[in-house]
């Protein structure tokens, strides 16, 4: 059994990750109002990699015989200006994620719960992809600036993304 501190922040993250998978919701569906699909059909991959961390921490929390609470989740912006301010937004809340699952590291470790602990690595090492993809992406719109040609070309190349289920298994 896990502790009561350590089960109340992971909740708190089932939240935050369900929270992530309607904000990319939100952001697929104003790429779609723009016609840019590549954009939206990336932004639908982030919704259903983040719903898949969700059920992770659902998972994980049950497999401890903890106590799932399920809390409330938050209306998402639902306007954007640019396909740049978007990744900007998305990169900004990768960051406050990533704070979060580094607080549940720092208070497994200050626990001594090893099996958290090794449970939360995998999500550091996803956190710093996270990141590291909204910021090349960031880096991209940056290059191409107000290029028509260069946006409908990366949103091309987004269009190429695909879906791929995490493994290993949920927990």
């Amino acid at each position: 059994m896990i502790s009561t501190a350590m089960l109340n922040l992971l909740n708190d993250q089932i939240q935050k990750e369900f929270y992530s998978a309607y904000l990319y919701l939100s952001m697929k569906a104003w790429f779609a109002e723009q016609n840019l699909d590549g954009f939206a059909n990336f932004f639908n991959v982030q919704l259903m990699e983040e719903r898949d961390h969700a059920l992770k921490f659902y998972n994980y929390v049950i497999h401890v015989s903890g106590k799932v609470e399920l809390q409330a989740i938050q209306a998402p912006p639902i306007d954007f200006v640019t396909p740049l301010s978007v990744f900007e937004e998305s990169l900004k809340h990768e960051k406050f994620v990533t704070a979060s699952i580094y607080n549940l590291v720092n208070q497994a470790i200050e626990e001594k719960d090893h099996k958290t602990s090794a449970f939360l690595q995998w999500f550091v090492t996803e956190q710093a992809e996270e990141e590291a993809t909204a910021e090349s992406n960031i880096r991209k719109l940056q290059l191409i600036g107000g290029n028509t040609q260069g946006l409908f070309m990366h949103d091309a190349e987004l269009a190429k993304r695909v879906y791929v289920p995490i493994s290993p298994p949920l927990v």
